[in-house]
C-alpha cells in the first residue's frame, strides 16, 4: 500500500479569497456570515448566508473556458489554482503526467433554473445557450476543471450531501494507495445564491438569529437554532508518496486514515451509531488509538438534533481523552458540499501555524457537548494529528485523519 501525502492546498471561502486570509480569520474567530435582504423579499424564512466575492476571470480564462462555468465551478478553479502553485505543479508537469480529479459536488440548481426561465421566455431551444448543459451537470466542476487544466488521470464527481468534499478527497486518498493514481485534485465546492437554499429554507433547517448575524451559527451552543448556508470552494493536492519526494514536492501532512458508514435510517435526521462507526474505522484505518488526536474538526451544524448526536458519537469514541474540538462552521456557516474539503484546509492552516481555531458562540453547552473539550477560544498548541468529520442527508458520513509528517533528508 502506497502512502499518501498532501503537498498542496488553496481555498476560496466566506472568511478568505485565499490561504492567509483564511488563516487570519481562523485564527481570529472571524464571521463570514450576514443578512440577504434579498432572500427575505423572495419569501424565505430565514435571509442569513455566508457571503463570499465572486472572482472575476474574464481576462484570466478565454470565453470559450469560462462558457460551461457556474458558480460552484468558478471558485474551485480559484482554489484549484492556489493549491497547485502551493504544491509547485505547473503546466508543464500536468502535461507529462497524469494528474486525476475527484471533487465533491450535489447539485447545480441557478443555470437549471435560468435555463427553464429562458425556455419560457423565448419557446425555443437554441435559445438556452450553449453552455447551459455544462454549467447544470452535478459534475460540472470536474468536466469544467479537466479541461482547463488539461488533466488526464481519474475524472468524476461524488455526490454525497454535506460529505461529499470529505468523500472526494477520502476516495482519491483509496485511489493513491492502491497504486491507481500518483497524483489528484481533490476538493468540494457549493454555489450561495438562493436558487440553491429555497427548498432547504423550506424545512426550517435555518437559524433566524437575524437581528446579530455574525452570532446565528452556534455550533454546540445550548441556544442554537439552527445552520447557516454558505458556500465557496476548497481544494487539496494529494500524491504517493514517492512520487511526491522524486519530484521535491513541499509535503503539508500525511493522509493516513478514512473511516465511512450510512445510518440507513431517516433520510435527514442524522443518529449516534452512523457517525460512530465512520469515526472508528477512520482510527483503525489510521492504525492509531483515539488518544494520539490532537484536534477534531466537528462536523457541528448548528442544528439541534445534528449537534447533539455528533457529540455523544465523539464522547463515545474518545473516552478517556480529551482532543481539543471545534467546528469552524460558527465562522463559515455551512458550506454544504465544499465543507468536507475546506475543513480539511481550516485544520492544515491550523496545524501548520500550531493553534486551534475557536467554536464561536460557544457560549452554555448542552448536555452531551458538556462532555467534550470543546475550544472556545484560539488555542495556541502543536497539532500532529488531526480528525476531520462529515455528515449528509441520507445517513452518509466521512471522517478523515491527516497527520504531520516528518521528513529526513536523503
Amino acid at each position: 500500500m502506497n502512502r499518501v501525502v498532501i503537498t498542496g492546498m488553496g481555498i476560496y471561502s466566506t472568511i478568505g479569497l485565499n490561504l492567509e486570509e483564511v488563516r487570519d480569520s481562523l485564527y481570529h474567530g472571524k464571521s463570514g456570515i450576514v443578512l440577504d435582504q434579498e432572500r427575505k423579499e423572495m419569501g424565505f424564512r430565514s435571509g442569513l448566508t455566508g457571503r463570499i466575492e465572486a472572482p472575476v476571470l474574464k481576462g484570466i480564462l478565454p470565453r470559450k473556458l469560462r462558457i460551461g462555468m457556474a458558480e460552484p465551478g468558478e471558485y474551485a478553479y480559484m482554489a484549484t489554482v492556489e493549491a497547485l502553485k502551493n504544491a509547485k505543479i505547473d503546466d508543464d508537469y500536468l502535461e507529462k503526467n497524469e494528474v486525476g480529479i475527484l471533487y465533491g459536488n450535489d447539485s447545480c440548481a441557478k443555470p437549471i433554473i435560468d435555463a427553464a426561465k429562458r425556455l419560457m421566455e423565448k419557446k425555443d431551444t437554441q435559445l438556452i445557450g450553449a453552455g447551459s448543459i455544462f454549467q447544470s451537470m452535478t459534475s460540472t466542476i470536474t468536466m469544467n476543471l479537466s479541461s482547463i487544466f488539461k488533466l488526464r488521470g481519474a475524472n468524476f464527481t461524488l455526490s454525497a450531501a454535506c460529505a461529499s468534499g470529505s468523500h472526494a478527497i477520502g476516495m482519491g486518498y483509496l485511489m493513491i494507495k492502491w497504486g491507481l493514481q500518483k497524483a489528484i485534485i481533490c476538493g468540494g465546492a457549493q454555489e450561495i445564491n438562493y436558487h440553491s437554499m429555497g427548498s432547504f429554507d423550506g424545512l426550517s433547517a435555518f437559524s433566524i438569529r437575524e437581528s446579530s448575524p455574525t452570532e446565528a451559527s452556534r455550533p454546540f451552543d445550548k441556544d442554537r437554532d439552527g445552520l447557516v448556508p454558505s458556500g465557496g470552494g476548497a481544494t487539496i493536492i494529494i500524491e504517493d508518496y514517492e512520487s511526491a519526494i522524486k519530484r521535491g514536492a513541499p509535503i503539508l501532512a500525511e493522509l493516513t486514515g478514512y473511516g465511512f458508514s450510512s445510518n440507513g435510517a431517516h433520510i435527514s435526521q442524522p443518529d449516534v451509531s452512523g457517525p460512530t462507526r465512520s469515526l472508528e474505522m477512520s482510527l483503525k484505518d489510521a492504525g492509531i488509538d483515539a488518544s494520539e488526536v490532537d484536534y477534531v474538526n466537528a462536523h457541528a451544524t448548528s442544528t439541534p438534533v445534528g449537534d447533539l448526536n455528533e457529540a455523544k458519537a465523539l464522547a463515545g469514541v474518545f473516552a478517556g481523552s480529551s482532543p481539543y474540538i471545534s467546528s469552524t462552521k460558527g465562522m463559515t456557516g455551512h458550506e454544504m458540499w465544499m465543507a468536507g474539503a475546506s475543513e480539511v484546509v481550516y485544520s492544515l492552516l491550523m496545524m501548520e501555524n500550531s493553534f486551534v481555531a475557536p467554536n464561536i458562540n460557544f457560549n452554555s453547552p448542552d448536555e452531551a457537548s458538556a462532555q467534550l473539550n470543546i475550544a472556545a477560544e484560539t488555542v495556541e498548541t502543536k497539532v500532529d494529528m488531526f480528525l476531520s468529520n462529515s455528515f449528509g442527508f441520507g445517513g452518509t458520513n466521512s471522517s478523515l485523519i491527516v497527520k504531520k509528517l516528518s521528513l529526513q533528508k536523503k
